[in-house]
């Protein structure tokens, strides 16, 4: 019987469209184009850069089955989450949480979802100074010591120029455009690494361990993953931001855009390993040689959708702090003033701390799991009208238990295990003459 009226409430939920409520009301509407350039945008940022490394540390037949299974939890919370917002009559993650487990849940959740933007925000911007630098040096009469060649100097004035006056913008619609040049872009770098694999990948010597089944380090790479596929506190307001916000339409946005980012996070994690074997760094641009005009093209591009990607972001963790603080509409004031501060400090992290691999397993580990794996299947759980261990609520209970092992060990690995961390260093092989052969145009 239970199992019947879950049926029939999801049913009901299905073909139910849900008015918007809160800050989304009222504004400007998606279609379910523009929303999935959005939602694959979100979920295709700096943490593909660091797959080719997950593989790295799991082996290339495990990791790569790690990035399947890892791509299809996150379709299925995805979906779980919006059903239980709808179950539960809520049109955010936080209002979620809190009419299911309380304000201590509230809270939690609030924590969490600040933190894995904003963290985002510092590797986007950790990104930006390690790829543009080295752009910048192709130029004529710009050598390492000069200012377009420091980190700190590039990371402020990207963000002058570009990422503070994207973040300002206070419609998510009006990103649909930048989403859209920000996925030619990765895909225009996905076919670089493609090319440099068949190009530079033969000409480079695989070493020793570099097509086991599986390591040791599988699970930092299952942090890294979720890092990179993460999307939850993006979701509501994706959903709310579509003409026809129904579980329906949102099912085919998420298949679409979760699809989408499996494909292009596999295609690059293979061909960036492959190149690389057991010599990939956790930013797969250090690996390629200073004089590689290709790679410094990609770079470019890399460095483009990375500053394209940082307002999305920063809505989340701006929508965050307002919903804790204000829970009302921020006027022009407040919504400029609590941008500034939020762009303000990831910078000032950003130019102090620039070990992305580090930054990408932590998030991972520490944010992106729970975000992930525990609190939608959590939230689905309690409003379930079915038993825990009902065969319907058996893969919200699984998720749970993987959550958590994940979690804690992804933390305690990450911890022992760090990588070591090097910038603007050339790898052995770029001083070989049949490497630069290959890399003359």
């Amino acid at each position: 019987m239970a199992h019947q009226q879950l049926n029939h409430e999801e049913e009901r939920i299905l073909l139910q469209p849900i008015k918007a409520q809160g800050p989304s009301a009222g504004k400007l509407k998606s279609s379910m184009l523009s929303a999935s350039f959005n939602f694959i945008n979100s979920i295709i940022g700096s943490g593909i850069i660091g797959l080719p490394y997950a593989l790295n540390q799991a082996g290339l037949p495990f990791g790569l089955l790690l990035l399947v299974v890892v791509g299809f939890i996150t379709d299925y919370t995805i979906i779980l989450l919006i059903k239980g917002g709808n179950l539960s009559g809520t049109n955010s993650y936080q209002a979620l949480v809190q009419s299911t487990f309380g304000l201590p849940g509230f809270f939690i959740l609030s924590a969490l979802q600040f933190l894995y933007p904003f963290i985002a925000m510092i590797s986007y911007n950790i990104t930006t100074g390690d790829t543009l630098t080295k752009v910048f040096q192709r130029i004529p009469g710009v050598g390492p010591s000069h200012i377009l060649a420091e980190r700190r100097f590039v990371i402020s004035v990207i963000t002058l120029l570009f990422t503070l006056p994207l973040s300002l913008y206070r419609n998510i619609k009006q990103l649909g455009k930048v989403s859209f040049l920000s996925m030619v872009l990765t895909l225009t770098v996905l076919i670089i690494v493609i090319i440099r694999s068949a190009t530079l990948g033969p000409e480079i010597p695989p070493t020793d361990d570099a097509w086991p089944f599986a390591k040791i380090n599988a699970i930092q790479a299952v942090g890294v993953m979720s890092f990179a596929f993460i999307c939850h506190h993006n979701s509501f307001l994706i959903y709310g931001s579509l003409q026809e916000p129904t579980l329906s339409n949102w099912t085919r946005v998420t298949h679409v855009s979760v699809g989408s980012a499996l494909v292009i996070s596999a295609v690059f994690a293979v061909a960036g390993y492959a190149t690389f074997t057991g010599y990939t760094q956790g930013d797969i641009f250090e690996n390629y040689c200073g004089d590689d005009n290709l790679a410094t093209f990609g770079r470019f591009c890399f460095g483009l959708s990375i500053i394209t990607t940082f307002p999305l972001e920063c809505f989340v963790t701006r929508e965050v702090l307002s919903n804790v603080m204000c829970k009302r509409d921020l006027s022009r004031t407040e919504h400029a003033a609590m941008t500034f501060v939020i762009v303000a400090v990831c910078t000032a992290i950003s130019v102090v701390y620039d070990c992305l691999g580090v930054v990408l397993e932590l998030n991972g580990a520490l944010s992106a799991t729970p975000l992930i794996f525990i609190l939608p299947s959590a939230c689905y759980l309690k409003l379930s009208p079915g038993r825990w261990f009902h065969p319907h609520n058996l893969a919200p209970c699984v998720l749970i238990g993987l959550g958590l092992f994940f979690m804690i060990t992804g933390l305690t690995m990450t911890g022992v295990f760090q990588q070591d961390c090097s910038h603007g260093r050339e790898m052995f092989y770029c001083t070989d003459s049949n490497v630069s052969s290959t890399l003359s145009p």
